[in-house]
């Protein structure tokens, strides 16, 4: 077998082994029950309860949850805005880096409360340490808020009948600290010991083969990385992500960083089964998840390593599979593995160029952004999923003749009418995004003529690849988008913000209230929601929302794209 699939292979199988104990672990962690870190992180939870004016015992219906949600995000964002806008003149700054104007500080501090960290700025040289250090300070928060919001949707399912759904900020602050925290510190040592930088001088200089004088950006950049990918952020410190050197080194920090992009989704699963008791249930919806996810990958990683067909026609040989944008060192399959798990999850890092991928290929990662829910970002990825569970059972139900149930609850119009406004959410954004935009460039090529590297086909693909980023809270982008605009960054930021937190806030709402409905014992007539034969229907119900209202666009942009190259 060819060595790079065996190490593709090797790295999520690696992934599931690590993931399956961790999700053990962590659904210790939102049960209250004793871990082997309690020791260390009791202390701490309970210097930042005292100093928040927290009290961690007192439970919080569905309501109280999304407001604690809801005020900590909004305080940070503006704590973002005062230091992305005034950072120029504030210490940390060895570079000279300048602050940001209004509109890119706006985008930017939506970007990363919401765990997209969609960058318009070059990292070295658009945002100082303090800066960095303010913005790595929220990719835990981002983290900590979609796991704590996945936790409460978890209570919800485990309890038959309750009002009360634990505490918002104890899940908040155990995700941060005893899952977030120490893994990062884990793999930041990692990326030490290989040569990613950790330190506060500025540039350094040397001299390159070729004779030149090179001043080479560096920085407190390991721990940034380590949790950018354990909390499916994906901002980079450098502005070529995980391409860069000193991101990413070599083959086995490629590894290391690319299992971290997954690990918590999948280990989240694995938690729900602990949690609930229903290990069946977890695996369904695991394999549910990895078999979309393979639909994905497997003919991602085949189009890179065969090349482009263009290229080909020219008599020109590709030994290597197509390498436009890609770093030697990883090779098409590591690429390409990388695009798609970057890109079904809410991670966006990137150690290739997006952009230069084949056609097709570009095409899967939009797709995975665009179902948004195989395996998907820290806790959000699940509640995603939950809305498709609740659909399934719905149509399920009316299809044999019997009212809806899920988990001992009745599912009824309430429930449904909220998981199909945020079903067709997605889709909303993201279609009604790139037509504005398209209709914008459309009306006035030359004067939005810098937005575009390519007009055609692939032009189209740029736009709708950038809002269907900032809409699955994704972050990666086609880069041949100039998106550091007035339009870009207020719309994307708009996109981001609506297609966070009404995700979140919908399947909490639909949780709260099943949860406080009258609980009704299983008989023989019960639909089972851990069999393959729901497994089918969860996954026809995420292709028919969610893949075939994309088709169109899709048929515009890539698709189109693809068939062009085989033109004479």
């Amino acid at each position: 077998m060819n060595p790079e699939i065996i190490g593709i292979v090797l790295m999520f199988i690696i992934t599931v082994l690590l993931a399956i104990p961790l999700g053990r672990y962590m659904g210790k962690v939102y049960n209250g029950e004793k871990t082997w870190l309690d020791f260390l992180f009791n202390p701490l939870d309970k210097l930042f309860y005292k100093v928040g004016g927290v009290n961690e015992e007192k439970e919080m219906n569905w309501k109280q949850h999304l407001v604690a949600l809801l005020t900590i995000n909004l305080v940070w964002f503006l704590f973002s805005m005062l230091v992305l806008m005034t950072m120029g003149s504030l210490p940390l700054n060895p570079d000279g880096n300048p602050s940001m104007s209004a509109d890119l500080a706006f985008n930017t501090s939506i970007s990363f409360v919401s765990n997209t960290n969609l960058q318009h700025y070059s990292g070295e040289s658009g945002v100082t340490y303090l800066g960095q250090l303010v913005l790595m300070l929220f990719q835990f928060i981002s983290a900590g808020t979609g796991m704590a919001a996945c936790a409460v949707v978890f209570k919800s399912m485990k309890e038959k009948h309750t009002e009360k759904l634990g505490n918002f900020y104890a899940f908040f602050i155990k995700s941060c600290t005893r899952i977030l925290l120490p893994i990062s510190v884990i793999v930041a040592i990692i990326l030490v010991c290989n040569g990613t930088p950790m330190t506060f001088k500025g540039k350094d200089q040397f001299i390159s083969l070729q004779g030149d004088t090179v001043q080479v950006s560096r920085g407190p950049s390991a721990a940034l990385i380590a949790i950018k990918q354990l909390g499916t952020n994906g901002g980079g410190f450098f502005g070529a992500n995980s391409a860069h050197p000193l991101e990413n080194p070599n083959y086995f920090t490629n590894a290391v960083e690319n299992v971290c992009i997954i690990l918590i989704p999948i280990a989240m699963i694995f938690a729900l089964g602990y949690m609930l008791k229903r290990k069946k249930f977890a695996w369904m919806i695991f394999s549910v998840m990895t078999i979309g996810f393979l639909l994905l990958l497997i003919p991602s990683v085949y189009y890179e390593m065969n090349g482009n067909p263009a290229i080909g026609k020219m008599g020109i040989s590709q030994p290597l599979g197509s390498m436009e944008g890609k770093e030697v060192r990883f090779g098409p399959a590591a690429s390409a593995f990388w695009g798609i798990t970057t890109t079904v999850t809410s991670n966006g890092s990137v150690n290739a160029m997006h952009d230069s991928f084949t056609p097709l290929t570009g095409m899967f990662a939009l797709l995975g952004m665009m179902i948004n829910s195989f395996y998907g970002g820290v806790g959000v990825g699940f509640l995603n999923f939950y809305i498709f569970i609740i659909i399934a059972v719905f149509i399920s139900g009316l299809m044999v003749g019997r009212t809806p149930e899920f988990m001992g609850k009745k599912i009824e119009a309430k429930e449904m009418k909220i998981a199909a406004i945020i079903a067709l959410l997605h889709p909303f954004l993201i279609l009604v995004g790139t037509s504005i935009a398209s209709h914008i460039y459309a009306q006035n090529p030359a004067a939005y003529a810098a937005w575009l590297n390519n007009p055609g086909n692939h032009g189209f693909s740029e736009m709708l690849y950038e809002f269907t980023s900032s809409a699955a809270n994704n972050g990666s982008g086609f880069e041949g988008l100039g998106d550091n605009t007035h339009f870009w960054n207020i719309a994307c930021g708009i996109v981001m913000l609506l297609g966070r937190f009404l995700p979140i806030i919908g399947p909490v709402a639909i949780a709260g209230i099943l949860a406080n409905k009258k609980y009704v014992p299983e008989t023989a007539g019960t639909l089972k929601t851990d069999t393959s034969t729901f497994g089918i229907m969860v996954f026809a119900v995420i292709f028919i929302i969610a893949a075939l209202s994309f088709f169109p666009a899709l048929s515009l942009g890539p698709i189109a794209e693809y068939f062009s190259l085989y033109r004479s």
